[in-house]
C-alpha cells in the first residue's frame, strides 16, 4: 500500500456494509490547514449521505468534495477520518469505492493522494482462469461452435498456415486474416509462407453458401476453405486458426485433422458488442485490438458509444468547443474529475483521421462500426460546451439517475436541431454503416419541467411529461437520418409516446429481460441486450471481492452463456429478432485487469449464443475451450 518512505497524502477506505469510512493521512513534512478532500470513483454518495467528521462542500455525480470540521489542522503523521452512511448507492463491489483522491489546499492547488482500493480485500482482477482439460469433450478448439463438425484423423500440428488465394478477393481475405493474427498473436507465425513450412490452405468462394457461411474440407496434406463471401471466408480462416492454435498449444488435448469437414453459418445476423468510450477513453490502438478480438469471436458489429454526460469523444469541425471543453475532465474545469479521474486534466477525443483508420480496419475484419450519439439525454458534457442550446427561461433543476443536472437537449429549443444535424452530417461521412444509433435512454421524469419553451410545446402536442417531447425530437432526427439513407437505432425508450417510426429503425432492449419481447410484439426490429445478462460492466457474482457494478444484478460466465434471448417469444416476435449484443459500460473499468475480468470470457459466451444453434450449445464444451480465446490486456487472475 504505502511504503514508509512515501512523502505525500494517503487516502484509505473501508466498507463495512453500511458505513463508508475514509481516512486521510498526512505523510508530508508540513501541517495541512484550510483544506478539502476531493474524491472520485464509480460510486457516489448522493444527497441522502450522512457524514460524521466532515461535510460535503459540493458534488456532481461521482465527484465529491468533503471538508473536515472547521479549523482542523492535520499535522505530519496525523490522520483524519470521515464516516459516511446512508449512501444513495451503497457499495456492492470493491470497484465502487474511491479510485482517486486529492487534497485541495487553501490556495486552490490540488495534490493527488495515494488511493488504494477499499478494504476488505482481496480484490479480484484478471480474466477468470478456465484451464484446458486433458480430455476435453471435443477434439478441436473452436468458439463459437459450428453447425457441423465431422473431422477425423490426427496429424502433427502445422506450425502455420500458408494461404493460397486464386483471385484478388480471396487474396484480400488472406491479407486480412494475416493482419488479424498479428494483432492478436504477434510472433506466433500462424500465417506463413509455403516455403516456411506453412500448411497449404486453398481459398475459394461458393455462391450457394450464405454470405457469412463457410465450409472447410480437410485432406492429409492440406485443406480448402470456402466462403459465401469475403466475410464468410474470413470466418472459415478464423475457425482454422483457432484449431491450429489449440492443437499446437495443447497437443495432449486437441488434434489437427487429416480428413472430414466443417460446415457453418451463424444463427443471428446481428452479433454485436457495444463499448462506452465516454466514461473511459480507450486509445485508437486499444480499439483496434478490441475489434480484432470481436472478429476472432465472429462478432460482426461494433456499437461505438461516443458521448455521454461525462465526455464528448469525437472531432466535429463545426463545433471545436466539443473537443476543447467536453472531452476533458479535471479539477476546476467545466467537467470535474469523475469515475476515478484525478485532478489533472484527463480525457481526449478521436480525430476524424483516427476514426477513418479504425472503421477501415474493422471492415477488413468483417466488423461493421455503428456510431452512437446519445441524445436528448446524457448530454451534460455537450451542454457544458454549447450552453446556448439551453432554454434561458428554464428556472429549476432536474437530475439524471447518475446525478447530472439538466443534462438533456431541449426538444423545444429550435436551435438544437441545426446543431444536431450538423454533427450527424459530419459523422455520416465517417461511418459507412447502414445504421446510426441516437441513444434516447434515461431522460428524467421531470426533464424540462420548468422550461417555458418545453411547456408550450407540450401543450401544443396535447400530452404532458417528457416522453412526448422526446418522441417529437427523435422523429425529427430520424427523418433527417432516413433522408441520408440511414436506419435509426436507439435504446428501448425510443418506443415511448409513439416513438420513432418502426419501418426504418431498430431498438436495443436493455432494461429488463422482458423489454425486448415487448418491443418485438409492438413491431420493432430488436437487438437483445438485457442488463441482467449481457451488460459486461456487471460483476461476475454478488461477492464484494469481485469487481464491477451491481445495479442490474450480476451474471457469471455460465449464467451469461445459458441466457436464452428469445425464450417464450411467439413466432411473429422471433421474426423481429435481429440478434444480440454485449454492452460494455466503462464506469467500473478502473484498471486493465478489471476490464479483462469483466469482459472475458463472457464476451465469448454471448458470441456463441449469437452464432451457435441453441441445441448445439454446451457450457462444459465452451468452458473447456474458452481459455484459448484472447483477452484485451493479457491480465489473468
Amino acid at each position: 500500500m504505502a511504503g514508509t518512505h512515501f512523502d505525500g497524502f494517503v487516502l484509505t477506505s473501508v466498507w463495512t456494509g453500511d458505513t463508508y469510512r475514509l481516512t486521510l493521512t498526512n505523510r508530508t513534512a508540513s501541517p495541512l490547514r484550510d483544506w478539502r478532500l476531493g474524491i472520485s470513483g464509480p460510486g457516489r454518495l448522493g444527497d441522502s449521505a450522512v457524514l460524521s467528521g466532515g461535510g460535503i462542500v459540493t458534488q456532481l455525480s461521482t465527484y465529491c468534495e468533503i471538508a473536515p470540521e472547521s479549523g482542523l489542522l492535520l499535522h505530519p503523521g496525523a490522520s483524519w477520518t470521515v464516516s459516511i452512511t446512508h449512501l444513495a448507492f451503497p457499495l456492492r463491489h470493491w470497484t465502487d469505492g474511491a479510485v482517486s483522491g486529492f487534497v485541495i489546499r487553501a490556495d486552490g492547488t490540488a495534490v493527488p493522494t495515494l488511493t488504494p482500493p477499499p478494504t476488505p480485500a482481496p480484490h479480484r482482477r484478471g480474466t477468470v482462469s478456465l484451464p484446458i482439460p486433458a480430455d476435453p469433450p471435443v477434439p478441436v478448439s473452436i468458439i463459437p461452435w459450428p453447425r457441423e463438425v465431422a473431422v477425423s484423423g490426427r496429424r502433427t500440428t502445422p506450425s502455420g498456415l500458408a494461404l493460397m488465394g486464386s483471385d484478388p478477393q480471396s487474396e484480400a481475405v488472406a491479407d486480412s486474416f494475416s493482419a488479424l493474427t498479428q494483432f492478436l498473436f504477434p510472433g506466433e507465425g500462424i500465417v506463413r509462407e509455403d516455403e516456411e513450412g506453412g500448411y497449404p490452405v486453398d481459398l475459394a468462394f461458393d455462391d450457394s453458401l450464405a454470405e457469412e457461411a463457410y465450409a472447410i474440407a480437410f485432406e492429409p496434406d492440406g485443406c480448402e476453405v470456402t466462403g459465401g463471401s469475403e466475410k464468410g471466408l474470413l470466418y472459415g480462416l478464423v475457425t482454422l486458426g483457432q484449431m491450429q492454435r489449440g492443437a499446437r498449444l495443447h497437443p495432449e488435448s486437441f488434434s489437427f485433422p487429416t480428413g472430414g469437414h466443417i460446415t457453418d453459418a451463424p444463427e443471428m445476423g446481428w452479433r454485436g458488442c457495444h463499448l462506452d468510450v465516454a466514461r473511459r477513453l480507450y486509445s485508437g490502438e486499444e480499439l483496434k485490438q478490441f475489434i480484432a478480438i470481436l472478429a476472432w469471436n465472429k462478432l460482426n458489429t461494433f456499437h461505438w458509444h461516443l458521448n455521454d454526460d461525462e465526455a464528448w469523444r469525437v472531432e466535429i469541425e463545426a463545433y471545436p468547443e466539443l473537443t476543447d471543453t467536453a472531452a476533458w475532465r479535471g479539477y476546476g474545469m467545466e467537467i470535474p474529475p469523475l469515475l476515478g479521474s484525478g485532478p489533472e486534466p484527463s480525457g481526449g477525443w478521436y480525430s476524424k483521421d483516427a476514426i477513418r483508420d479504425i472503421v477501415d480496419l474493422a471492415a477488413d475484419f468483417g466488423v461493421d462500426v455503428v456510431p452512437e450519439i446519445d441524445m436528448p439525454g446524457h448530454c451534460f458534457a455537450l451542454l457544458q460546451a454549447l450552453p446556448q442550446l439551453r432554454d434561458p427561461g428554464e428556472s429549476g433543476l432536474y437530475h439524471s439517475v447518475q446525478g447530472f443536472p439538466n443534462n438533456c437537449l431541449n426538444p423545444a429549443v429550435e436551435a438544437v436541431y441545426p446543431v444536431v444535424e450538423t454533427i450527424l452530417s459530419e459523422l455520416i461521412e465517417l461511418f459507412p454503416s447502414r445504421y446510426f444509433h441516437i441513444g434516447a435512454d434515461e431522460v428524467p421524469a421531470d426533464a424540462w419541467a420548468t422550461s417555458p419553451k418545453a411547456r408550450a410545446m407540450g401543450e401544443k402536442l396535447g400530452a404532458p411529461g417528457p416522453a412526448p417531447l422526446q418522441a417529437h425530437f427523435l422523429q425529427r432526427v430520424q427523418a433527417f437520418l432516413s433522408a441520408e439513407g440511414k436506419i435509426t437505432g436507439a435504446w428501448e425508450e425510443a418506443a415511448q409516446a409513439g416513438g420513432i417510426e418502426k419501418a426504418n429503425s431498430y431498438l436495443v432492449g436493455w432494461h429488463t429481460v422482458e423489454a425486448s419481447q415487448r418491443l418485438a410484439a409492438e413491431g420493432y426490429d430488436v437487438v437483445v441486450s438485457p442488463g441482467q445478462a449481457y451488460y459486461l460492466d456487471m460483476a461476475n457474482s454478488e461477492d464484494w471481492h469481485e469487481c464491477g457494478a451491481g445495479w442490474a444484478g450480476w451474471s457469471s460466465p455460465e449464467t451469461t452463456y445459458a441466457f436464452d434471448p428469445s425464450a417464450g417469444w411467439s413466432k411473429a416476435e422471433r421474426k423481429r429478432l435481429m440478434g444480440v449484443q454485449a454492452c460494455i459500460w466503462s464506469e467500473p473499468m478502473s484498471d486493465r485487469a478489471v476490464f479483462d475480468r469483466l469482459v472475458f470470457p463472457r464476451l465469448s459466451a454471448i458470441a456463441e449464443t449469437a452464432w451457435t444453434a441453441p441445441e448445439r450449445k454446451d457450457f462444459s464444451r465452451f468452458s473447456a475451450l474458452a481459455g484459448l480465446m484472447p483477452n484485451l490486456y493479457g491480465q489473468h487472475e
